[in-house]
């Protein structure tokens, strides 16, 4: 087993840009003239084999799995409250991409809450369902990995997580007061935009 900056062949690591991948091998290239030692990583999901230079890893943020502890805060995080900032979509859209090309997993799962929807509440646009299905799919990925189970029960424990959060009921338009968009939770938000922080804290 070779072992480099804390990593080793055959373990599973998460890669911010693309989520959970596993080291098949640590290899030397020479690259115009320099020897360069590189993790092959394979992304089985992706069908994708990135090479990372070893020396590089902090700086792309290459991580372990995240520990069973930080995966149970995860999955406490999607039982929260949905904060729906009153901001442009555009902007929201482009944090939520930061928070799910960070590599964090409490981060990714806090988009998962944010925009999940149940049965009973308005259908998503197509660019919301994108980012929630991009996130489920990295939560449910590195959660698998880290429990041992399959994706699909990932999934479920998931989705079992988010039913019991406190903004599950159907709102009617009506309810959720006129004008404005009907978000998620209508009444959780009305302090602007700096209301989504320290969500942990509480």
């Amino acid at each position: 087993m070779t072992q480099r900056q804390g990593f080793k062949t055959n373990e599973f690591v998460v890669y911010p840009a693309h989520g959970v991948g596993q080291i098949l091998a640590i290899e030397d290239q020479e690259i115009a003239g320099a020897k360069l030692e590189l993790f092959v990583i394979n992304f089985m999901k992706d069908k994708m084999t990135l090479r990372v230079p070893t020396a590089k890893v902090a700086n792309v943020g290459m991580r372990k799995l995240s520990d069973p502890a930080l995966v149970k805060r995860a999955l406490e995080t999607l039982k929260g409250r949905a904060r729906i900032k009153r901001t442009m979509w555009s902007r929201r859209a482009q944090e939520y991409e930061a928070k799910i090309n960070s590599g964090d997993i409490v981060a990714i799962a806090e988009v998962v809450r944010d925009l999940y929807r149940s049965e009973s509440q308005p259908e998503q646009s197509y660019s919301e369902r994108q980012l929630y299905e991009a996130a489920l799919d990295r939560l449910s990925r590195e959660i698998a990995v880290v429990q041992h189970v399959t994706e699909t029960e990932a999934v479920k424990e998931i989705e079992g997580q988010l039913a019991k959060s406190p903004r599950r009921g159907a709102k009617t338009e009506a309810e959720a007061g006129e004008g404005g968009e009907v978000d998620a939770d209508a009444d959780a938000e009305a302090e602007g935009d700096d209301a989504a922080v320290a969500d942990e804290a509480a």
